[in-house]
């Protein structure tokens, strides 16, 4: 039931697609769960970024116009600072948010997320747009941005199906 899918931005127009990635996945878990995971920063860092990354928070805020500021260390034990700030959000279906390294990031990217119900379960798509094709195609290319929103997707999905198989057992 847990698998991904990614387009490059398929029946948007073509300026569009050429500076846009889309990840989805079904994850077994209630929308309600999955859109909370976002919401505090004791789960967000419990699995946001790829796999073998984690994440140290420097301060976060959830609600329209705060921010999350932020380290992902690398496996390689290389730091990248993120910054993220939350531009809509309407609970539990969509969250729209613009990330960068700063707050004054040129090459900062929107992101928007949409939880829909899918039976007992949620799919949840994730939508990056990019300034340029140019900067699309170094996120794919360099930094594997299709295969890390893919791993992060997963980590999301183990961790809130562990959160609600727990919820069930009491």
């Amino acid at each position: 039931m847990a698998g991904t899918r990614q387009e490059t931005g398929a029946g948007t127009e073509s300026a569009t697609a050429e500076r846009e990635i889309v990840v989805s996945r079904v994850v077994d878990a209630p929308r309600e769960l999955v859109f909370e995971a976002f919401t505090e920063v004791r789960h967000l860092s419990r699995w946001w970024g790829p796999d073998g990354f984690t994440t140290t928070t420097r301060s976060f805020e959830f609600r329209e116009g705060g921010e999350w500021v932020f380290v992902l260390h690398g496996p390689d034990g290389t730091d990248y600072s993120e910054w993220i700030r939350w531009t809509r959000i309407v609970p539990p279906e969509r969250i729209e948010l613009l990330h960068g390294e700063t707050p004054d990031d040129p090459n900062a990217f929107e992101s928007v997320l949409t939880f829909a119900a899918d039976g007992a379960a949620t799919r949840l798509v994730m939508r990056t747009l990019f300034p340029t094709k140019e900067l699309r195609d170094e996120a794919a290319e360099k930094y594997h941005a299709i295969e890390g929103g893919e791993q992060t997707l997963g980590n999301l999905a183990a961790y809130v199906t562990d959160l609600a198989r727990k919820a069930v057992e009491g």
